[in-house]
């Protein structure tokens, strides 16, 4: 059979696009397909934990080079307020055992990948391309049937690889959708200017309270990037309320200094954007010559900005387990083999996150006796521990930070 690649990519998001970059960089021949022309979009994640920095950092020097000239802001430490009292002060510095969480601009990250896979002369990128449906053989995906600038066109791989989001239609096309799971949560992104009193915003901070849970941190762009976790189905209300009040109950669950600052540029924020929770993971990510990565296998919660991060770490064990077969072998069964083992692996750290970013909203946006006594209790021990060294932090914390599992480029 005639293969205009080894591996056609769908979805040049960050799994998409790192798997792209180490796939071609190891002189596998891939075509990267996006549907949009650009990568601006409405909504991206941009908070990189140290586990996605660490997969970053794995890529090689190439990609290093690369990602110098991306816009980011690293954080000097967080705060958590609960009830509006300081319960927690983490600065990272010379004692956190990890890089900082660092904020960056999504879309030049992801130019950068897809600049530093063209660069090795593997990496065919084709921007403005709608994957319609896959091409299947005796049952086998044997390609992608897609819709470009110029027309309808089939490209044909031994694998194709689901790397388009929680929307995937690779996903839908291969049968693997999952039973997506109810949430207590949407997310309003919002931004300002930074505040004054806080280290221009390097430190971030976090209150909780009352069924509340509002974020601040300084941006890439230097602005205070505020997202407030609201109950979910309220947005609507809050919009017929109007900025100005809404604006008000923000600064209700602030601190007095953030309160002021609020209030003091209501006019200057920018149009809130509503990001729809989901957690959802598909019942396998594989079936033959097809394979999910991020969102598309596993769509994250916000809690924790952990997608960006386990897309990126998936790319990494990804190319760990493709490669070799696809340098050696033209065994398609050992190419399947492949692709369940990358599954086999990443479910081991996505099963607890997942789980973790069901719980979080419990405590932290119920309105019942029993969150709010948890709430309470987790004031208290925040306070008797005082301020905290990296290696101290609970466990849950570490796993949304570093990740659960260890992911080491082997390839």
């Amino acid at each position: 059979m005639q293969y205009d690649a080894q591996v056609v990519i769908a979805g040049a998001g960050p799994g998409g696009a790192a798997l792209g970059y180490l796939l071609a960089s190891r002189g596998i021949d891939t075509l990267l397909l996006d549907r949009q022309l650009d990568f601006e979009r409405e909504f991206r994640g941009e908070m990189l934990m140290p586990g996605g920095l660490d997969a970053l950092a794995q890529m090689g020097v190439g990609l290093d080079a690369a990602f110098a000239s991306v816009p980011r802001q690293a954080m000097s430490g967080i705060e958590l307020y609960l009830n509006q009292r300081r319960a927690l002060a983490l600065a990272f510095d010379d004692r956190f055992p990890t890089a900082p969480p660092t904020a960056v601009s999504q879309p030049a990250l992801l130019e950068a990948l897809v600049e530093a896979g063209r660069a090795s002369g593997r990496l065919s990128f084709h921007p403005g391309t709608l994957a319609r449906s896959l091409v299947s053989e005796a049952g086998r995906v044997v390609g992608i049937e897609v819709r470009t600038p110029d027309g309808p066109r089939t490209f044909r791989a031994p694998l194709v690889v689901g790397s388009d989001g929680r929307a995937s239609v690779v996903r839908r096309a291969a049968g693997l959708m999952p039973e997506r799971q109810p949430q207590r949560m949407d997310v309003v992104w919002c931004k300002l200017p930074l505040p004054d009193a806080t280290g221009g915003g390097a430190v971030a901070r976090g209150y909780v309270g009352r069924g509340h849970l509002l974020l601040g941190y300084r941006s890439w762009d230097d602005q205070l990037q505020v997202a407030w976790v609201i109950q979910k189905g309220s947005y609507g209300d809050l919009k017929r309320r109007g900025m100005d009040e809404w604006v008000d109950t923000m600064a209700e669950h602030a601190s007095a200094d953030w309160a002021e600052h609020f209030r003091r540029h209501r006019a200057d924020f920018t149009r809130p954007f509503l990001l729809d929770a989901a957690l959802d993971c598909a019942p396998a990510w594989s079936a033959p010559g097809v394979l999910l990565l991020g969102d598309a296998a596993h769509t994250m919660s916000p809690v924790g900005a952990q997608g960006l991060n386990v897309a990126l770490r998936d790319a990494v064990v990804a190319a760990n387990h493709l490669v070799p077969v696809l340098q050696k072998s033209h065994e398609l069964s050992a190419l399947d083999e492949a692709a369940a083992r990358v599954e086999a692996e990443r479910r081991r750290e996505i099963e607890p996150v997942q789980a973790l970013q069901e719980r979080v909203p419990r405590v932290v946006l119920g309105r019942g006796l029993p969150a709010a006594c948890v709430r309470q209790a987790l004031a208290l021990l925040l306070r008797l521990g005082g301020r905290f060294a990296g290696a101290r932090l609970p466990r849950p914390a570490r796993n949304l930070l570093a990740g659960v599992t260890d992911v080491q480029l082997r390839v």
